[in-house]
């Protein structure tokens, strides 16, 4: 397993979630956009960290009072003490927003303990507070009950569903206002170099675009003409 490099990091933040699915879409993989999620504020700093999982199951009564809170192994609150720094706290709340997954307080304590963001399936409570922070979350929509009214936490960085995606632990998000995608740790690193050339490719395409170029055998580059024009443009950035 690779580990996600301070370089892979910083070069993720400067592609988008639409080059990341075209990447992943070339290598067969149609279903890693996590549905029905979006930013509760847009404008943010991408986000960029690997997988700690949190999966919730149907609440069942007798098992999940108020007061299961007291305990201080409760696997929700465990998860937001021991999400790794850099990290993205990805809950399973089971496509459901009823009930929140989580809250002010504990997005807080995540944000001043170095994680990178937090994503759910579900809804936040206190939207807000968590969208005034400097802090990446990602939901559904707001969601006032506690998560004790549908939601029972269960297990703790275990493979996991959220918005219709697979996700393990150590697989490699990246959001943005668009919303989420789900790299495979397996191959981040071969994919973060291929969408940062991509990126710099489109960065080509809009330029000439914007003077008036066609984008017929331009975009895709299926003229011969427009790849030896890029790789010109790609002479003059550097030398800029």
């Amino acid at each position: 397993m690779n580990t996600l490099s301070t370089s892979t990091r910083n070069k993720l933040k400067t592609v988008s979630t639409a080059t990341i699915a075209t990447c992943l879409f070339k290598r067969g993989l149609r279903n890693q956009f996590i549905q029905n999620v979006q930013p509760l504020k847009l404008g943010k700093p991408t986000m960029v960290g690997e997988a700690f999982t949190l999966r919730y199951i149907p609440a069942r009564e007798d098992l999940n009072p108020i007061s299961i809170f007291r305990d201080p192994k409760h696997p929700q609150r465990v998860a937001v003490e021991e999400c790794p720094e850099g990290s993205v706290l990805v809950i399973d709340s089971r496509n459901n927003a009823r009930a929140a997954s989580a809250g002010s307080i504990l997005v807080t304590r995540l944000m001043v303990r170095g994680v990178a963001g937090i994503v759910t399936d579900g809804g936040f409570r206190d939207c807000a507070e968590i969208a005034a922070l400097d802090f990446p979350s990602y939901h559904q929509r707001p969601s006032a009950p506690t998560n004790l009214t549908l939601h029972q936490a269960l297990d703790i960085n275990v493979p996991i569903g959220c918005g219709d995606v697979a996700v393990f632990p150590g697989d490699v998000l990246v959001g943005d206002d668009d919303g989420i995608m789900v790299i495979p740790q397996e191959i981040i690193n071969e994919v973060t170099d291929e969408c940062v050339e991509m990126t710099i490719f489109e960065d080509f395409v809009l330029e000439k675009v914007a003077e008036g170029q066609t984008i017929i055998g331009l975009y895709p580059p299926t003229n011969e003409a427009s790849l030896a024009q890029f790789q010109e443009w790609k002479k003059l950035q550097k030398n800029r």
